[in-house]
């Protein structure tokens, strides 16, 4: 029989996906099962340390819009194996998210540095903007309204209307500053048969056969539901300059995934 600390990772996650409500479970298997794949399915719970659960942080995108979700998900992930005496230390705890980019700016004071863009990307940003410019509009409004209500000591829908508008002023703010530092690529210039920035990318995995779609971004642009990622991601960093038909290979803690890339363009 298989002692507590000897639980290997992938059985580790498949009891847990059970304990889930079935609407939660298939929301959440892709990643568990990500966080698995990348330690290695054999791994045991006594293999994982501190620092390395807390690396594994770093190779998220925390442009993605899910970013938070994930971590919490795999936080929810290893403090149940602490409880079920699969780890000695609740490794959970050691799961944090670093700061952004931006918020690093922010306390640090530095000037932002200029963001290369496709011209897609370009434009949805404007579209964004012009989006909450409008917002924020509507809000004055609601704030107007609000505090004609002479009671400011329960004022709920004041309260509310102004913390909305302080978080659209933020989006505000960092939509502008990345627009006012732009770079449009232009696209048409790159090489079509070489993996660069803006391009559609489909990649097969050597080991299961699956076919993958990428569009590769700057790190601004990234939104892993559409498939749109980092040059400066493991994949990304992986097929840049590659050229269609080479095999590449992304280094993860359980070892080497190899891919194949089938097409790039549109």
């Amino acid at each position: 029989m298989t002692s507590a600390n000897e639980v290997h990772l992938g059985e580790a996650a498949r009891l847990f996906l059970t304990t889930l409500p079935t609407e939660v479970r298939g929301r959440s298997q892709q990643e568990i099962y990500r966080f698995v794949r990348w330690y290695g399915w054999e791994q045991t719970f006594a293999s994982l340390n501190p620092v390395g659960v807390a690396n594994y942080a770093e190779q998220l995108s925390q442009s993605d819009a899910d970013y938070q979700k994930k971590l919490e998900l795999t936080r929810a992930f290893l403090a149940y194996a602490r409880k079920q005496g699969w780890s000695k230390v609740n490794l959970a705890t050691h799961l944090k998210a670093r700061k952004t980019k931006n918020q690093l700016a922010s306390s640090q004071g530095p000037k932002r540095q200029p963001v290369s863009l496709t011209r897609q990307g370009y434009d949805d940003l404007q579209a964004e903007l012009a989006e909450f410019r409008e917002k924020r509009l509507g809000l004055i409004e609601d704030i107007r309204r609000a505090a004609a209500d002479k009671d400011f000591r329960e004022n709920a829908p004041l309260d509310a209307a102004r913390e909305q508008r302080g978080q659209v002023e933020g989006r505000i703010m960092e939509l502008e500053e990345i627009l006012g530092s732009a770079i449009i690529i232009d696209e048409s210039s790159e090489a079509t048969h070489k993996v660069s920035l803006g391009d559609n990318i489909v990649l097969q995995d050597m080991a299961s056969g699956e076919e993958v779609y990428y569009t590769l971004v700057s790190p601004s642009e990234v939104n892993a539901a559409s498939g749109r990622i980092s040059g400066a991601s493991p994949i990304g960093k992986a097929i840049v300059g590659k050229h269609r038909g080479d095999v590449v290979e992304v280094a993860v803690p359980a070892g080497k995934l190899r891919y194949k890339i089938l097409r790039i363009g549109d």
